[in-house]
């Protein structure tokens, strides 16, 4: 036998084979074998394989290496059984969940217990696939830890590790989550754990095996059930009143939230009173705007604080007073235009408990969209939700902002019903944002004021950006949400005045931020927003500042706000 280990091993990677291919589970054994920290344990549970080939194969690797231990189930138990075996085994600080037919890159484990070892409870890393052809492909690269996201969809899957002691502490694999048992552990793990870690490398190759759920989610249609549970069962130990609901996105889940109250909301809209022509007919955008909100909201607590300035015209003025009544509160400003100003005055006359911050030009599509903004804002911690916002053509304008490199917008001009790039698709699924644009979000009166309101050094651009990073700054997660939605009637093609004074503005005080997205992946090409690039493997991109961003059309993230 051999001999190596010559200290305690500080990690035990768990993997349960059932009846893999003989080479696949050869090619994930010698991963661990190979890998740089000659320090581990690996504990096999052979949950009952019918093919004997199977147990001589993993005899013959545990006679090879004492660092391999093989546990024999006499019959088979299913994935959570042979993993609470795998757990029940391990006496190390750390367990890794390694799957029976995939392959480690040689320095996973080592990358893995940097961060744990720098304190952190649990770990994550990127993956990508391997096809049946052997080749590596579709590489995920994941945002930092997403606890909206999590809710929404196990993001995390592979490469997962976690402090013992913590595993044991939550239950370890619970019974009846077969085939979500990960999503289920990952949830309860993030309740309690200090510090959730993402290590942004490609650390485990996922193999697109014919039974894996990654080759087809038709090949265990139970495991998402189990995931729509393990939510469900979150949901309710953290105290979130929602029903979790499947989608048509196999393993993304809606978490319908329900409000725990109805404070007013002020409808703040910053507005010139123009006009123009959508869908061939012309339209006084702000008077649309505040009638498709009183036709269609199922929300009805609401006032509209309008700020106009001396380019309104007296008939939409009038036209607003009709529609809204008594819920009007007309701002009248007389300073040069200064869109950051104006949202400002807005606020300061709103008398909501919260501020929905709306462009003009703008119209509802799903009625529920408030309620369900509002909901969010139920959890202390968030501070702002944005909404998924569409071009007249009914393609993406607003997924959330990406800062990477450049301010964006998350997936500009895909199809509005998208789902998104897989396997993240992050068009389906609520998700943590570093921002969203100011055309459509919901913000608590408290937070508004407590950043200072938008930047009046904004006149023009970028004053969501760094409205929404003050935001952040401020210990607040901001969400966006696929369920709220509205037509945003912006030009996908009309250039705006971007001010040099403005980007530098904006850079001087964001600089690391606006180059390092937390909810992107550094590994991304920089200048994209899509989630789509091929690995980086020399890295990420050195941070800069850009030029050329000044340049940018309109619908880049932070440009083109104002009315």
């Amino acid at each position: 036998m051999a001999q190596h280990t010559t200290s305690p091993a500080p990690i035990s990677v768990l993997t349960t084979v059932f009846d893999p291919e003989p080479a696949h589970l050869v090619a994930c054994l010698q991963s661990v074998r190979q890998q740089t920290l000659a320090d581990w344990q690996h504990i096999v549970v052979n949950d009952g394989s019918t093919n004997p080939e199977i147990a001589r194969l993993l005899d013959a690797q545990a006679l090879a290496d004492d660092r391999v231990t093989v546990i024999h189930r006499a019959t088979q138990g299913g994935i959570v059984a042979a993993s609470s075996d795998a757990l029940a085994a391990a006496t190390t600080e750390f367990v890794a969940l390694f799957d029976h037919d995939d392959v480690l890159e040689p320095h996973a484990l080592a990358a893995m217990l940097g961060v744990l070892g720098e304190g952190a409870d649990v770990a994550y890393s990127d993956h990508d696939f391997i096809r049946a052809d052997g080749r590596y492909v579709d590489p995920c690269y994941k945002p930092d830890f997403s606890p909206e996201r999590l809710r929404n969809q196990n993001y995390i899957t592979h490469f997962l590790a976690a402090r013992r002691s913590l595993v044991e502490e939550v239950g370890g694999f619970r019974e009846g989550f077969d085939g979500a048992q990960d999503h289920d552990l990952v949830l309860r793990l993030s309740e309690v754990a200090d510090e959730v870690a993402h290590v942004d490398e490609i650390l485990y190759h996922w193999r697109q095996a014919p039974t894996s759920v990654s080759s087809s989610s038709d090949n265990k249609p139970w495991a998402f059930d189990a995931g729509r549970r393990a939510v469900a069962d979150h949901c309710e130990r953290v105290g979130i009143n929602a029903t979790v609901e499947a989608t048509e996105h196999e393993g993304c889940y809606r978490v319908r939230r329900t409000r725990s109250s109805s404070p007013l909301v002020s409808v703040i809209i910053p507005t010139r009173g123009s006009s123009g022509r959508i869908w061939g007919e012309t339209r006084a955008f702000v008077v649309e705007a505040v009638q498709s909100i009183l036709d269609h909201s199922t929300y009805q607590e609401l006032e509209f604080v309008v700020v106009v300035d001396n380019e309104t015209p007296a008939a939409v003025v009038r036209e607003l007073r009709r529609l809204a009544g008594e819920r009007l509160r007309l701002v009248e400003f007389r300073q040069p235009f200064n869109f950051s100003a104006k949202i400002n005055a807005g606020a300061s006359a709103a008398t909501g408990d919260l501020f929905l911050v709306l462009n003009d030009d703008t119209e509802l599509i799903e009625p529920t969209s408030i309620d369900v903004m509002v909901a969010h804002l139920d959890v202390a911690d968030v501070g702002m939700v944005g909404a998924k916002l569409l071009f007249s053509d009914g393609t993406l304008q607003h997924g959330g902002h990406v800062y990477h490199h450049d301010l964006m917008h998350a997936c500009l001009g895909w199809p509005g019903d998208s789902a998104g790039p897989w396997p993240l698709r992050p068009l389906a699924v609520e998700r943590e944002c570093s921002g969203v644009t100011a055309a459509a979000a919901l913000v608590r009166r408290s937070v508004f004021e407590a950043v200072g309101g938008f930047a009046t050094e904004l006149p023009l651009n970028y004053n969501d950006v760094d409205f929404s990073l003050k935001v952040c700054a401020d210990g607040h997660r901001i969400v966006w949400t696929p369920h709220a939605s509205w037509f945003h009637f912006e030009s996908r093609t009309r250039h705006s005045e971007i001010l040099p004074e403005e980007y530098a503005f904006v850079n001087d005080r964001w600089h690391y931020e606006i180059n390092n997205d937390p909810y992107y992946n550094k590994n991304l090409q920089p200048d994209r927003h899509v989630w789509l690039e091929r690995p980086m493997r020399s890295g990420a991109p050195p941070v800069q500042t850009r030029p050329n961003v000044l340049r940018r059309l309109a619908t880049r993230a932070g440009a083109g706000s104002a009315p």
